[in-house]
């Protein structure tokens, strides 16, 4: 079944799996990062600093790739709900995409600053986004952090709202992310 014959009540798949593995990139550049920060150095310490990066790089390619896709393919209209509910959840997506993009490049650029340079899976090394400045560095990893915490609790109210319409209000609006194939109709 193509993606083009989907009801206009669902998600595509593309835009359902770019979901999905957008959120578990999260996920797992959150522990990672969580974990790391209070290690003593080590060996394993600068590994898991390598995969945040590439986590980060990785979810940033997503983003992207998520945004193509989001400006080609509209999604599916808002289930029946109060405007303002409407409006809250549209400006709540809209500040999740922009997180999304604003937490990897801030990691880079702070990589950057502090003088170590992002070599994406240990093989090709990216691009500087800035000049060595630790001054800048200490201030774009407070920047990254406050990124993260902000995208943390956009996430659970993210969540939440997603778990109100499906216990509350019983409505397709969590329904319609964990699709895979097109229901059948009649």
């Amino acid at each position: 079944m193509s993606e083009s014959a989907l009801p206009p009540a669902q998600y595509t798949r593309t835009a359902i799996a770019l979901h999905w593995l957008i959120f578990g990139g999260i996920a797992c550049a959150f522990a990672l990062g969580w974990l790391m920060t209070d290690m003593a150095i080590s060996p394993m310490k600068l590994k898991m600093y390598n995969w945040h990066k590439w986590l980060g790089v990785t979810i940033l390619a997503l983003a992207i790739l998520r945004g193509i896709w989001r400006l080609t393919h509209s999604p599916p209209p808002f289930v029946p709900m109060p405007l303002w509910q409407q409006r809250l959840a549209h400006g709540l997506h809209v500040l999740l995409y922009l997180l999304l993009f604003a937490i990897p490049l801030s990691g880079w650029a702070y990589s950057n600053a502090v003088g170590y340079p992002i070599v994406y899976l240990g093989l090709w090394r990216l691009p500087d986004l800035l000049a060595r400045n630790r001054e800048l560095g200490a201030q774009l990893l407070v920047l990254h952090q406050t990124l993260g915490m902000v995208l943390l609790a956009l996430l659970a109210l993210h969540v939440a709202g997603a778990l109100k319409h499906h216990l509350l209000d019983r409505d397709d609006t969590l329904k319609r992310m964990l699709r895979w194939r097109r229901v059948s109709v009649g």
